[in-house]
């Protein structure tokens, strides 16, 4: 499933929850191992998973444990530029 703006909360958190769980399960980390190693506790990392809300503080240091620090980058990057931004260098570069 896509998650847009248009994807109400507690379906995107549950879709997150799942995905989290495949690609920890596909890494061979058991919750409680990963869960360690994100310094959360297992029960956290368990509501996480059940796509019960969280912290930011949670999610990084999942992120950081499974070595995904560029999903980090991801979700506010440093230089964001508009759609509107966009189509203003566009329009006003040369071709």
């Amino acid at each position: 499933m896509q998650i847009t703006h248009l994807t109400p909360e507690a379906a995107a958190l549950a879709e997150l929850g799942e995905r989290l769980a495949r690609i920890r399960k596909q890494r061979g980390h058991s919750q409680e191992a990963l869960a360690k190693e994100a310094g959360i506790g297992v029960a956290t990392l368990r509501r996480i998973e059940d796509g019960r809300d969280s912290t930011l503080g949670s999610w990084l240091g999942i992120l950081r444990a499974l070595e995904m620090d560029t999903a980090i980058d991801g979700l506010l990057p440093e230089n964001y530029r508009s759609p509107l931004a966009l189509s203003l260098i566009h329009i006003s570069e040369p071709t």
